[in-house]
């Protein structure tokens, strides 16, 4: 159930409102808009009668929300959330590029891929530590080393980490290290990590979209961060399994303007793990970008024919170059 508030409504009259719900142990979450105030309540909202807060001289309007999310839905925050990654912003009218190695290998890799995008207009720079492989005998990461690789990196260059998160007992190093935790596509229905990364992550999340997840459960994934108390989510659409086998998964574009109808949150597209195949990152990205995406990201890599990892799909340094320079144009005629 969402109040939304008349524009002149004064701060007592709300607060008044606001009381009065809370009495019936519900909890409120506002969302000030630029023209309005809107209030989520989460909660048993039998309780309440709509009539007793709709006589209120302050409410506009009391909506019923349908959906099981609440806090993600556009329905109760009508603006667009922009997501603030230690200075770079993500969402509205913003287009974010990420960029970097699927996995850190050495210092030496990361520190030059690093310098390579960072000089081609890359954001962020994402890189793996952890890194969850079909097979156990499949290179694993190196872990914290990873870490303070990139974090050396950060330093050299300015860019933000992004690095994915597997595991509750990591969380305290990636509050110091990392600055925008990433959720894979295998624990995107892992509650108990959500659940924890809501309560004591404290920098916001990039949340994958599961193998074959509907967007509804994407968006409940979502609201597991949202309302344990992480307010700073972006989606990532990675590709959905269907039963295409030729490229490594099927890239929904359609995600972009059904999540922008549907939720307030930013969305970034990840072609390099969708399609499998580094000439197929080029075109779904430049797609991604006109379907309204608020974010790419890409692998890079500067040796992709002895990476460790996904190497198939990583463009070059040089490819990145002209890839972001098309985007930004692209961007700026759209």
């Amino acid at each position: 159930m969402i109040i939304v508030f008349k524009p002149q409504a004064q701060e007592k009259e709300v607060k008044r409102v606001l009381d009065k719900v809370e009495r019936l142990g519900l909890k409120t979450h506002i969302s000030q808009g630029e023209n309005t105030l809107v209030v989520g309540l989460v909660g048993d909202t039998t309780r309440i009668d709509p009539k007793r807060i709709e006589v209120e001289e302050s409410v506009d309007r009391i909506v019923k929300v349908s959906e099981p999310y609440k806090l993600a839905n556009r329905m109760f925050h009508p603006d667009d959330t922009v997501v603030d990654v230690s200075g770079v912003l993500v969402g509205n009218d913003h287009l974010t590029l990420i960029a970097g190695p699927c996995s850190v290998e050495s210092q030496e890799q990361v520190l030059q891929i690093a310098r390579d995008i960072k000089s081609s207009g890359a954001d962020l720079l994402r890189g793996g530590a952890y890194k969850p492989r079909t097979s156990p005998y499949s290179f694993q990461g190196m872990g914290s080393q990873a870490l303070d690789y990139l974090c050396e990196a950060k330093k050299e260059t300015g860019l933000p980490i992004v690095s994915e998160l597997m595991s509750e007992k990591h969380i305290d190093e990636f509050n110091d290290k990392v600055d925008l935790v990433q959720i894979g596509a295998r624990n995107m229905q892992n509650f108990d990590l959500l659940k924890e990364v809501g309560e004591r992550v404290k920098k916001p999340i990039l949340l994958k979209r599961g193998l074959s997840n509907t967007y509804e459960e994407w968006l409940m994934s979502a609201e597991y961060i949202l309302s344990h108390g992480n307010p700073n989510v972006i989606l990532c659409e990675r590709g959905i399994r269907t039963f295409e086998s030729y490229t490594r998964n099927t890239l929904d574009l359609q995600a972009i303007p059904v999540l922008k109808r549907l939720t307030h949150l930013p969305i970034v597209i990840d072609p390099s793990h969708a399609g499998g195949k580094w000439w197929l990152v080029e075109p779904m990205a430049k797609a991604s970008v006109a379907a309204g995406c608020d974010g790419v990201m890409v692998e890079v890599h500067n040796d992709p024919e002895s990476a460790l990892c996904d190497g198939p799909q990583s463009l070059k340094p040089e490819r990145f170059d002209q890839l972001a320079k098309s985007l930004r144009a692209l961007k700026n005629i759209i």
